[in-house]
């Protein structure tokens, strides 16, 4: 017996050693009190609403919310973030919070989805003959008469609606071709205008021609000269304006030039005779035409600056374009020009006195006979 007890001790004991080597090392077994097994790691989840004031919100808020609210408290307590409101526990708690209010979320989605699915499968389940209680009102008898006939209705409306379509398609087409035709019209008597005024051109060019109003142009038989030394400017239209030169015409902005020179003469001389018409002193009454003169010539003056605006915009050439005059620069050299006038004027009487006087003493009595003779 004695050695039975020992044999069985050894093999319980080797089996025990076993066990223990097959348990690995970083595995700790479970302590058991009365009979019962104790978790070391566990803790008992927090209440919802505990989770939802942790994290400083409202029940029902959104997602974006709940983030936003945990992205900042974790901030404000996570020990590596170096603030100075850093907290291990507190951090803890507003992490575990954060997973019982995602969860919970998540359990009131799904909750509110699978009572959709509910109501859904209700409604299907709804009995069949509702479904053809009404039929829009078309049909008499029983309910499967009644669907027979609505469903020949719904197939005569269906008909109805496609002549419909095809009756606006046709319509819009037969009216797209109309404006074509149309249009074409308009185009084909236009280049049958155009045609017809090229043709007569041509018949009076040849007529000409053979009467030989051409030959006393001075470049006849001679090729016309390749314009190509500004690569800014057209050589078909430097050649047009260049045979319309030679054969006396000019361009339009040479005209335009022209123009505007001969009208700033004229107002310059109109202001200066207006000057030596109202004469000096200036009394207040001269002073107020010639206030009124000075306006009309302000706005002639304004109107021919337009013109030079135009002028600029034609002008092929950009060392020929023309600045503004000023009415007030203008109005300035109008009164010197007419003093200057008044200088040269009291000048030449004193120069006709002198004349006179030096008559009267060579000739005397003789001169002042012819005078009175002429008188």
């Amino acid at each position: 017996r004695k050695w039975l007890c020992v044999m069985l001790a050894n093999n319980i004991g080797h089996h025990l050693m076993v066990r223990q080597a097959m348990i690995p090392r970083n595995l700790k077994p479970f302590p058991y009190i009365c009979g019962k097994r104790m978790l070391s790691g566990y803790k008992p989840k927090s209440n919802v609403k505990d989770s939802y004031k942790i994290l400083e919100l409202e029940e029902g808020c959104s997602l974006d919310d709940i983030r936003n609210s945990y992205r900042s408290l974790a901030k404000k307590y996570h020990p590596d973030s170096g603030s100075t409101t850093a907290d291990s526990e507190a951090f803890m708690k507003v992490e575990e919070a954060y997973r019982v209010v995602l969860s919970d979320v998540a359990t009131k989605k799904k909750s509110n989805e699978n009572n959709e699915e509910e109501e859904d499968q209700f409604k299907s389940k709804a009995p069949q003959h509702r479904h053809y209680l009404s039929f829009e009102g078309v049909g008499i008898g029983t309910p499967s008469q009644r669907e027979k006939q609505y469903m020949q209705f719904r197939v005569d409306r269906a008909t109805e609606q496609v002549l419909e379509y095809r009756k606006q398609r046709l319509e819009s087409q037969y009216a797209v071709t109309d404006l074509m035709k149309a249009k074409d019209v308009r185009q084909s008597k236009k280049v049958k205008i155009t045609q017809a005024v090229e043709r007569l051109v041509e018949d009076l060019i040849q007529e000409s021609m053979a009467k030989g109003d051409f030959d006393n142009l001075s470049g006849k038989g001679k090729p016309l000269q390749k314009f190509s030394d500004c690569p800014h400017i057209d050589p078909m239209t430097h050649n047009l304006n260049r045979i319309l030169i030679d054969n006396g015409y000019q361009p339009e902005w040479i005209l335009m030039q022209k123009e505007i020179r001969e009208t700033i003469e004229r107002l310059r001389k109109s202001i200066v005779g207006s000057r030596s018409k109202l004469g000096g002193p200036m009394t207040p009454y001269r002073q107020k035409q010639w206030n009124r003169i000075c306006e009309q010539f302000t706005e002639d003056i304004r109107k021919l600056n337009k013109r030079i605006d135009n002028f600029n915009l034609v002008v092929p050439i950009l060392s020929r374009q023309m600045v503004h005059f000023s009415a007030d620069k203008e109005i300035v050299r109008a009164q010197k020009t007419y003093e200057a006038l008044m200088e040269n004027r009291e000048a030449s009487n004193s120069d006709t006195k002198e004349n006179e006087e030096e008559n009267v003493k060579r000739f005397g009595w003789k001169s002042s006979l012819f005078k009175w003779l002429n008188l």
